[in-house]
């Protein structure tokens, strides 16, 4: 079964933090686009790697573009296979046979299954070092993981039965909780979880964190791409885009996808984007901006 693709909401014992919404955050935007392909889903990164799906012909398949070139990642005998997370030169995803779900770890030259115990199915989507996190269902409802290579540990926000872990960087988690129609973001340190939830979005998906810094998408009439910095929300949306989602982030730069309508036909296509920050005007160059602008008053004075 694959996950949902909405997530969780209120959760008792959760922690609300108080925050503040800035202005749109401005990037340059490159396409990820593997070739042939109807819509292509870019959705970790670790470096200049990037990883992500592609759909062609009804089926979905994995990529890994590193260097201008895409690289096609598929599990043998798999019917689709889904990359999610890369950290160094480990991929994590998962794949369907039979439309049961299986979380997958390739290391570069094999692909070895991750599956929870007791699981019906599995999805791993994040990873940092020999961390591992995603989802599974165990028949009934969803619930998040940790595994650490050697055992798995349920995530699972109090008060709440719909949760899914979906980046690590260290000790700290971030992922979504809700009832299928509400959605919020949560982080887990390690103690205690608490809700990310972007100011005046009617749903927060919180997708990967890299230090201090947490990507994700909100509703707010449309998705919206966000990067939270630890005391504040900015928002972005890729030009011509229905829909922006962030997905990955590796230092300053964030992967995601966007919705765009067909030219020719009302057929929704989707679109993979790399978006790298535009750079602030350095205090020195505020300073000589103003001074000249000085000059040119007492001038015309």
């Amino acid at each position: 079964m694959l996950r949902s693709v909405g997530r969780p909401i209120c959760a008792a014992g959760a922690l609300f933090w108080a925050a503040t919404l800035n202005a749109p955050a401005q990037y340059t935007y490159t396409t990820i686009d593997v070739p042939g392909s109807q819509s292509t889903y870019a959705c970790g990164i670790s470096g200049s790697n990037i990883v992500g799906y592609y759909s062609e012909n009804g089926t979905f398949q994995g990529f890994l573009y590193s260097g201008g070139s895409y690289t096609m990642l598929s599990v043998p005998g798999a019917a689709s296979t889904y990359a999610y997370g890369i950290s160094g030169k480990n991929i994590v995803g998962y794949y369907l046979v039979g439309g049961i779900a299986h979380g997958v770890l390739y290391n570069g030259s094999e692909y070895i299954t991750l599956s929870v115990p007791g699981a019906v199915a599995t999805g791993a989507l994040g990873i940092s070092g020999n961390d591992v996190v995603g989802w599974y269902w165990n028949g009934s409802i969803n619930q998040g993981f940790l595994y650490d290579g050697s055992s798995y540990t349920t995530l699972n926000v109090p008060g709440t039965d719909n949760d899914t872990a979906e980046g690590i960087s260290g000790n700290d988690v971030v992922g979504v909780y809700g009832d299928g129609s509400n959605y919020q973001g949560f982080l887990y340190d390690g103690n205690s979880y608490n809700t990310l939830s972007v100011p005046g979005a009617y749903s927060t998906e919180a997708r990967d964190i890299d230090a201090n810094n947490v990507v994700g998408f909100c509703n707010m009439g449309s998705e919206q791409g966000f990067l939270y910095n630890g005391s504040s929300y900015t928002t972005f949306s890729v030009a011509g885009a229905i829909n922006t989602y962030a997905e990955g982030i590796s230092g300053n730069d964030i992967v995601g996808y966007s919705d765009f309508h067909s030219t020719s036909s009302p057929i929704i296509y989707t679109e993979g984007f790399l978006a790298i920050p535009v750079p602030e005007p350095s205090t020195f160059s505020l300073t000589f901006i103003g001074l000249i602008a000085s000059l040119r008053r007492w001038t015309l004075h």
